[in-house]
């Protein structure tokens, strides 16, 4: 196939912008995690919270990804092409997805557990990290499954503005689509970010399996 003989005479290339995509699709999604943590527990802990704070970080989400590229260098005094536009765009995407799947992964966690933590002498914090948080990975890690893929699509848009990802892929196959279509470099785009996110939701779905081990007991 052409796509596969255009990888081979461009692999070291491929590669580096397959490098690139990957750490720019996960690496938001961690922080953006770590950051939708707190949100999320306000949100469930103190209820009035939870509409301003789900509707605001939802609709961080309306913003056009391209737009979002473009606003970030000026608003943080970056250059224009600084690599950092793409995670930290990309981290405010992820929290909006995640603040509301933590907080109703929270909220998932039964009333009658987080009460026998506290009968047992289990502070907030404590209780937080080693009751509530684990109980709640399920629906946490089901949230992380849908981050990890939109943000593999969403970081292949940067490449239309020169930023180094799978994109890049898509804007050579269109540069050398004159004056016949010229598709290798598009589909080999295609085939490798549809590898790379099945790639990550699978290691999603490992790490979920490996944080809830009770869950794959058998009842005896």
């Amino acid at each position: 196939m052409h796509f596969a003989q255009y990888f081979l005479d461009h692999s070291s290339e491929d590669l580096r912008l397959l490098w690139s995509h990957t750490w720019l699709s996960v690496v938001p999604v961690v922080i953006g995690l770590l950051i939708a943590l707190p949100l999320g527990w306000t949100a469930r802990r103190y209820r009035w919270t939870y509409p301003p704070i789900i509707s605001i970080t939802g609709l961080l989400y309306t913003i056009p990804s391209i737009a979002l590229f473009v606003m970030v260098p000026p608003l943080l005094g970056l250059d224009t092409l600084d690599p950092l536009q793409v995670p930290i765009a990309l981290t405010v995407y992820s929290v909006a997805l995640l603040v509301r799947v933590v907080a109703d992964g929270l909220a998932s966690v039964p009333e009658d557990t987080v009460q026998a933590a506290t009968a047992l002498g289990f502070r907030p914090v404590e209780r937080f990290f080693k009751v509530e948080l684990p109980i709640a990975v399920p629906v946490i890690a089901a949230g992380l499954r849908v981050a990890v893929v939109s943000n593999v699509s969403i970081v292949a848009v940067a490449g239309t503005i020169g930023l180094s990802n799978l994109g890049q892929l898509f804007t050579q196959g269109f540069q050398l689509s004159t004056p016949d279509a010229y598709y290798p470099p598009i589909v080999l785009g295609i085939v490798l970010c549809v590898l790379l996110a099945v790639v990550l939701d699978l290691a999603v779905v490992g790490l979920n399996r490996l944080l809830t081990p009770w869950r794959r007991a058998v009842p005896s």
